[in-house]
């Protein structure tokens, strides 16, 4: 019985949608109904009889544009094609045919002049480690850092990939700290030959890139990854003052082929050389087990230099442990070290590259065949030993001072994005490096691939859930969730593997261009990490507002970033008729399974509404939900129904013969949920 009410219920509100549907539609009227127009030239179109809210979208708005203000819609061509704007007000909607024409000196589709753009930048792992000031005794890693960019043309929405330049030199930050030089503040120029085969100037990188300094640089465009680049910087965590920054900052600067600046922003080259192992390997006087557990057995050498002594110490357990392995004896052969050892090597003035034996693949084409990689060899070594000040196993997955040991680090905390500022109600960080990389034993694992076999975002992100977890800790393997609403790209960058910091998403763009580079995904609790969010949309976090990319915010259900709808006012506006006309069920993957809101509806700055009736006001970390400013995701089915004017009664009327009890279904259907409901999941 229950559903034949129902039934007849959604029957009488449809027939009442189209009765008030056919009136409506001929009230609102636009004049004129198509224009012609150049690009960059506007039109305006005059709006009468509407009633009720009115919004504007147009079809293509890549070629056109639309707003409405005052009584006129203003349609702006962008380049040449055709378009539809489509004019709704509360009950009808009517449609302009527009059509721009690539006029003498405008700039037509995939030109970069004459309108607003959008430079966005970033650094490739949130961190580069560099082994410090010295170079003489071995080398981990060179100054190295990744630097890069999209530009967007704003006025298409699209990345701009031809007759632009973009550079990057060094700025101040907020403190003055800059860095503008880098070969005063290490010797690594002095050992590069000997270490890389390659003898690069000063200042001036592996790959022929410069430090970043007073000068502007070039950066490369990828056209493939539509993206600019500036690949192994060389920076070091040492400004112009001799202060330690782990996080100096870089302007880059966007230009057309006249010289015209287009855009500008500023970012992070985030470098630390707190990637070192003086915790366990540093000469001491003490006595204790636990201080001597790393010692060799001829001795401490203490070296006066803190980073030359605990590298020294290194080389000479590493000769104690390995001169009796045939596999190292004949790698000291082929790589022209001393049949003696490394430590006798570096001692007679040539270096040790670790991956020279070691492979790496952070420096492609290292290694000797039978050796373990460098990852495998230090984190299966270490998983074992007792931090000498915690006591903990290095292994512990719940301590993310045992990764800082040796990688950035106790006071660089290279983890500070988003996941590494989550805490507890008492405080306490809900997650560690090991919550996605797993244990130092699984990281050392001999069926992991290093640098390559990486968690990714779907692990955590998915089902409209944040894990806490993305490795099994057990196993050492990702989770791997059917819900790919967040998922990193397949097979990047090739089979079998899916990096986040090189997978792109939205309109081709990177997703670390919005979301912030590995380790340090916005917002961040460093700063400087916060300056470009900040400046492109008003507040720090995932770049997020439509409007930085999008001169004209375009509307759509679906079409946004992880199949979101369009952001702000322009979707307050519209997006009743979506629910209506589709299903609230789509809504709750965001606003929750009781539409109440939930952790991806929430605001991250406080926003202000035109809803019907008036304005409404939310604070930052507000979860927007559909009782904000009505009863429910069904609510508004039933108050549609009852701003029936007189008029479309007599319709109504006209139609059944007895509009009083067309009213009552009416208040029925407003009164009782369920069947708001039911109808709006028909």
């Amino acid at each position: 019985m229950r559903m034949c009410i129902l039934y007849l219920l959604t029957l009488v509100s449809a027939l009442f949608f189209s009765i008030f549907a056919g009136y409506a539609n001929a009230e609102i009227e636009l004049s004129p109904n198509s224009v012609e127009i150049n690009v960059g030239a506007t039109a305006l179109v005059n709006v009468s009889k509407a009633s009720g809210r009115i919004s504007v979208s147009s079809s293509q708005s890549a070629i056109a544009t639309a707003s409405y203000s005052s009584g006129r819609v203003t349609i702006k061509g962008v380049a040449s094609g055709a378009a539809v704007v489509t004019v709704k007000d509360r009950y009808s909607s009517a449609k302009v045919e527009v059509k721009v024409l690539a006029g003498s000196g405008t700039p037509t589709t995939g030109t970069t002049s004459g309108a607003g753009y959008t430079l966005v930048a970033w650094n490739d792992l949130g961190m580069h480690c560099v082994d410090g000031n010295d170079y003489s005794i071995f080398s981990i890693l060179p100054p190295y850092n990744n630097l890069q960019a999209h530009l967007v043309n704003k006025g298409t929405g699209k990345i701009v990939t031809s007759g632009v330049s973009v550079t990057y030199q060094s700025v101040a930050d907020s403190t003055g700290s800059i860095n503008t030089i880098s070969s005063t503040k290490t010797n690594f120029w002095q050992y590069v030959l000997a270490l890389f085969g390659a003898s690069p100037a000063p200042d001036v990188g592996l790959t022929g890139n410069k430090t970043p300094s007073n000068t502007p640089s070039l950066m490369k465009l990828n056209t493939a990854a539509q993206r600019f680049e500036a690949d192994g910087i060389p920076i070091t965590p040492v400004d112009d003052a001799r202060r330690k920054n782990f996080y100096p900052m870089v302007k880059l600067v966007a230009k057309d082929g006249t010289g015209k600046v287009l855009a500008t922003t500023q970012t992070v080259l985030p470098v630390s050389d707190e990637m070192n192992c003086a915790a366990c390997h540093r000469s001491t006087t003490d006595t204790s087990t636990l201080a001597n557990a790393a010692k060799p057995s001829s001795g401490w050498v203490f070296d006066g230099v803190l980073e030359k002594d605990w590298k020294k110490n290194i080389l000479k357990l590493h000769d104690e442990k390995q001169l009796s392995n045939p596999v190292f004896v004949n790698a000291l052969a082929s790589k022209g070290f001393s049949n003696t050892g490394l430590y006798n090597t570096a001692m007679s003035g040539k270096p040790v590259l670790c991956a020279t034996c070691h492979s790496s693949n952070a420096l492609p084409g290292t290694g000797v065949a039978g050796i373990k990689s460098l990852t495998q060899a230090l984190h299966s070594q270490h998983a074992s030993v007792i931090d000498p000040v915690s006591k903990l196993s290095l292994n512990d997955a719940n301590n993310r001072g045992t990764c800082y040991l040796c990688h950035p680090g106790a006071v660089t905390q290279c983890l500070r994005g988003a996941m590494g500022k989550a805490v507890d109600a008492s405080g306490n960080p809900l997650m560690t490096c090991q919550s996605c990389h797993g244990s130092m034993k699984i990281v050392g694992s001999a069926n992991r691939v290093g640098w390559l076999q990486e968690p990714n975002c779907q692990a955590c992100h998915h089902d409209s859930k944040r894990d806490l977890v993305a490795i099994d800790q057990q196993y050492g393997t990702i989770f791997t969730p059917s819900d790919q609403r967040f998922a990193t790209n397949p097979n990047v960058p090739s089979a079998g593997f899916s990096l986040y910091r090189l997978s792109k998403g939205h309109g081709g763009l990177n997703c670390e261009s919005c979301h912030g580079p590995t380790h340090a995904i916005n917002p961040s609790a460093e700063i400087n990490d916060n300056v470009q969010s900040i400046a492109l949309q008003g507040h720090a976090g995932t770049v997020a507002e439509c409007s930085v990319c999008h001169a004209s915010v375009p509307l759509t259900k679906d079409g946004g970033p992880h199949g979101m709808h369009t952001i702000g006012n322009a979707w307050v506006s519209s997006h009743g008729d979506t629910v209506e006309h589709s299903s609230a069920s789509s809504c709750a993957y965001c606003h929750g399974a009781d539409f109440k809101g939930s952790a991806l509806s929430e605001l991250k700055v406080a926003k202000t509404f035109n809803v019907e009736g008036g304005v409404k006001n939310f604070a930052a970390g507000h979860k927007v939900s559909c009782y904000d400013c009505h009863n429910g995701p069904g609510d508004r089915v039933a108050s549609n129904l009852l701003q029936f004017t007189a008029k479309s009664q007599l319709a109504a009327k006209q139609k059944t013969g007895n509009a009083n009890v067309s009213w009552n279904i009416l208040k029925y259907l407003h009164e009782k949920p369920e069947a708001k409901m039911g109808i709006a999941k028909q």
